[in-house]
């Protein structure tokens, strides 16, 4: 056991701020001393690294508290995507760092891709000029996508880190809604089929998680099981026909499942425990 002081001096968080996790709720000491001093355990620790972890990434103490009070909560799950998100953290400061190494050297640099979307809103710009058919055809007239544009203008600081939640980066998001934009004529006349064939492909979707959940005894990671999770997959890679879903898309989905909406309507169709099942299917296949 340690006490607070020496959790300070080991963590570099002041006594002031462990008083404070404690008043919140946070972060608990984990006994007293006979005066009534904090002391702090090994599991506390832990927990503390955790919190310091999510603090790194820019979560809000109220948002990092939800997060590791959920009955969902698994830290080693979570350690591996603060890992991720980490790395992608480190990528973009280390674009920023060669940005300022190249400015340091005289050379004229005058490039904003490292910070913003301008690049994606140009070549919204451009499908616009190319593709005005497709444009009045799917979104009614130019007005309507230009109002489309605009609005990612306005959120721009939200729809990057959308971007680099979903693809791991800016370029990547851009690449991929490019590559979109080129086949768009392609992805939207298939959207259009499978909407028409909406009822059956509910179907198909339905009886792959009845299949998934009908014994949910049975180890997440087992082969049969991931077998049901790989079809899943395949389905909606299937019917995504060539869009670009993003390297993150499947944590998203993941997440979802741990949600109070999604898991009260995968509970209920599929029976208690689906949601949590299948978010643990799917995590042994991405993540062993």
């Amino acid at each position: 056991m340690k006490t607070i002081s020496q959790v300070a001096e080991l963590t570099g968080v002041s006594t002031r701020t462990l008083q404070y996790y404690d008043e919140i709720g946070l972060l608990k000491p984990s006994g007293f001393t006979s005066s009534g001093y904090r002391l702090y355990d090994d599991s506390a620790l832990q927990e503390l690294q955790q919190i310091l972890f999510f603090k790194e990434l820019g979560f809000k103490l109220k948002e990092i508290k939800e997060l590791m009070q959920s009955p969902q909560f698994d830290r080693t799950m979570a350690f591996k995507r603060q890992k991720q998100l980490l790395l992608l953290k480190r990528n973009r400061i280390d674009r920023l760092i060669e940005l300022l190494s190249r400015l340091e050297k005289g050379e004229k640099c005058v490039s904003f891709k490292e910070f913003d979307l301008s690049e994606y809103i140009e070549a919204l710009e451009c499908f616009r000029k190319k593709s005005p058919d497709d444009i009045i055809k799917y979104w009614g007239s130019v007005e309507n996508f230009n109002q489309l544009v605009q609005k990612l203008r306005e959120d721009e600081s939200d729809v990057a880190q959308l971007a680099i939640k979903h693809f791991g980066s800016v370029e990547k998001y851009t690449q991929a809604m490019k590559h979109n934009m080129e086949h768009f004529s392609e992805i939207m006349a298939h959207q259009q089929k499978l909407a028409a064939d909406k009822e059956e492909l509910l179907q198909r979707n339905d009886a792959w998680f009845l299949k998934l959940t009908a014994d949910m005894q049975k180890s997440p990671a087992c082969g049969e099981v991931q077998d049901i999770v790989r079809e899943i997959i395949d389905f909606t890679q299937e019917t995504a026909f060539g869009m670009e879903l993003g390297e993150g898309y499947w944590d998203t989905v993941i997440e979802s499942y741990s949600g109070d909406v999604a898991k009260e309507i995968v509970d209920k169709k599929y029976g208690d425990g689906a949601a949590e099942y299948v978010a643990r299917a799917l995590r042994c296949y991405f993540y062993g």
